[in-house]
């Protein structure tokens, strides 16, 4: 199944202030989700970011949270983004039955939101390079038993070259500085 971008959403998972500091490699997972929300601006992908109980972990960190519109965070509760009903009224709302995941933590709300959105009917995948734990275990296991379940793994560069469909359109040019970019947000 190839990412066809007229039926992706991308979903951004809990990058917030008091959690992704303490995540491995935070900064090449932070700059990668900012190269996926780019691609998808370009591209008219939706984007919807989630914040897990932001009173206690904090907001999105702000790279992230300056670059939508606030409507477009999603406050939960559930570590599972598909349970929250707020969030699956608005997943649904987009009528796009592909979600694209990229977020933190990936054992806990990443692993269960795209569990989650795979049993409400959508084909999630997850942006492997774009994901992070605290521990790499964690990160290793959830990516495992994702993909064990049937949810895709990709990588960000796979993502906005299936997204771009073709290297003779105008966005190729335009998105090839995210495609050479390393994804370190520095």
């Amino acid at each position: 199944m190839l990412l066809d971008r007229a039926r992706c959403f991308l979903l951004i998972v809990d990058m917030q202030e008091r959690l992704v500091p303490a995540v491995l490699e935070r900064e090449t997972v932070v700059g990668n989700a900012l190269r996926l929300v780019a691609a998808a601006q370009r591209l008219a992908v939706p984007v919807l970011m989630t914040e897990h109980c932001p009173a206690k972990i904090g907001p999105l960190v702000s790279e992230l949270r300056g670059v939508v519109d606030a409507d477009a965070i999603l406050t939960k509760v559930h570590f599972a983004a598909a349970r929250e009903p707020d969030c699956a009224a608005r997943f649904a709302a987009l009528g796009r039955p592909l979600a694209v995941l990229a977020g933190t933590e990936a054992h806990v709300c990443v692993l269960q939101s795209a569990l989650s959105l795979l049993d409400a009917g959508y084909r999630p995948v997850v942006v492997s390079d774009a994901v992070s734990s605290r521990k790499a275990h964690d990160r290793d296991i959830a990516l495992q038993r994702l993909r064990d379940a049937g949810v895709g793994l990709v990588t960000t560069e796979m993502v906005i070259f299936e997204w771009l469909e073709r290297g003779d359109v105008p966005e190729f040019r335009e998105l090839l500085p995210l495609i050479k970019s390393d994804g370190d947000s520095r």
